[in-house]
């Protein structure tokens, strides 16, 4: 069901934790299974991301999904960093059954809310990045049951 990557990035995730007084800390969530993701990005005066951490609450796909974008996003410009999808992340993984895959755009909202925050603390607009969601499923119509 999940590639041995997921399972990698699950058993022994990588860059987990908090960044203190972080250059952009970014917070999104998903209301329909629970799953909650902050990541954390210092990123330095040349706009590149020195070091990322995540905090994620939610399943094992979660988890993985943190890891592997912590890693895509390590090093990179703020523009690289911005291309960063949720497809890279599930290709990275080699996968995600299609009931997880939520949790890859999960981790590409998470860096863009972090990316978002940093630009809202410096004063500074990012070419390409509006607001992010807080919840992957804001604007989606609500399901109703008759």
């Amino acid at each position: 069901m999940y590639s041995e990557k997921v399972m990698d990035h699950f058993s022994n995730p990588r860059n987990m934790g908090e960044i203190e007084n972080a250059s952009g800390v970014g917070t999104v969530g998903n209301a329909k299974c629970g799953d909650i993701m902050r990541m954390y990005l210092d990123i330095d005066e040349n706009g590149l991301i020195q070091d990322v951490k995540f905090k994620t609450f939610g399943c094992g796909a979660a988890v993985a999904t943190s890891s592997m974008a912590t890693e895509l996003v390590k090093g990179k410009t703020i523009q690289e960093a911005l291309k960063i999808t949720n497809k890279a992340v599930t290709d990275a993984l080699d996968g995600l059954p299609p009931v997880k895959v939520h949790c890859s755009l999960l981790a590409e909202e998470a860096i863009h809310a972090a990316l978002w925050d940093y630009a809202q603390k410096n004063g500074i607009e990012i070419e390409g990045l509006s607001q992010p969601k807080t919840d992957i499923h804001d604007g989606e119509e609500e399901e109703t049951y008759e």
